[in-house]
């Protein structure tokens, strides 16, 4: 398996994974506002450039993405295909995004699907599950340790 950076096309790859994966997965427990809201969010261009991403690769079949704003502190898109889940592939795609990243705090609105993978990764709430414009998260936090650049 292959962790890389996003181009601009490859970025949009792991737009259509996301869409894909957040149907499967994330979708069922939305309302119809949360998965319009979604829809629009993902394929904003101006959201989309100002996004870092990271791709796994499997014989050149992206698998899994994970996208970070403000140079790592922030995720905004973390996805691995359904098929693929519980191979560590998550692991080591959030990985890669902390050693490209120089920041002492990382913090992600989690869907609730998600809350437990970021639990794992040392993630804590910092408030209770909220709904904004349909979209369902739990606001939380990771205080990184031992950043070696």
């Amino acid at each position: 398996m292959e962790i890389r950076i996003l181009d601009k096309q490859e970025l949009n790859c792991g737009v259509e994974l996301a869409w894909e994966v957040f149907q499967q997965f994330e979708a069922p427990d939305y309302s119809r506002q949360g998965v319009e809201e979604f829809y629009k969010s993902i394929y904003d261009p101006e959201w989309l450039n100002m996004l870092q991403a990271f791709g796994a690769f499997e014989q050149n079949e992206m698998i899994g993405v994970i996208a970070s704003r403000k140079q790592g502190s922030h995720i905004a898109l973390f996805f691995v295909k359904g098929e693929y889940h519980r191979r560590g592939i998550g692991r080591r795609l959030f990985e890669k995004m902390l050693q490209e990243s120089r920041v002492e705090v990382i913090t992600v609105n989690s869907s609730p699907y998600a809350v437990p993978i970021y639990h794992k990764f040392g993630f804590q709430d910092v408030d209770a599950e909220q709904t904004v414009n349909g979209i369902r998260f739990t606001p939380m936090k990771l205080q990184v340790k031992n950043i070696t650049k």
